[in-house]
């Protein structure tokens, strides 16, 4: 039998019962590694939403590069070449990190230690 991969890539199937393979892929977010199980098939957007639940880290926030070159939301693991126990890395998107830091300390200047009273 084949089959059409999401790339459009015609193959032959590998068995009758079309299982998903689950593949482990490493996460390292610089100064550690977590391990999450995903589909083979699955998108780097979906590998984000994993990684979410993880790291607590927003999938809009995050940058995954594997082997060296950031990768899009919607490009499948296995046609980059993702296999199990692969390493991706796991960056905060500067931007958002620099407007995520503006806003804790436009934060923290409107909560002074000091009040003022104005009696009347």
């Amino acid at each position: 039998e084949w089959e059409v991969r999401p790339g459009g890539m015609l193959v032959q199937r590998r068995d009758g019962r079309g299982d998903v393979e689950i593949i482990t892929v490493r996460v390292a977010t610089g100064h550690s590694w977590h391990e999450v199980s995903i589909g083979a098939t699955c998108t780097f957007g979906e590998l984000k939403v994993a990684v979410s639940m993880v790291t607590g880290l927003e999938p809009r926030e995050q940058r995954l590069l594997f082997r060296g070159k950031e990768r899009e939301d919607s490009d499948h693991l296995h046609m980059v070449g993702v296999r199990d126990k692969d390493k991706v890395l796991l960056l905060e998107d500067p931007a958002l990190k620099d407007i995520k830091l503006r806003s804790a300390l436009a934060g923290q200047a409107v909560q002074s230690p000091y009040r003022t009273f104005i009696e009347v």
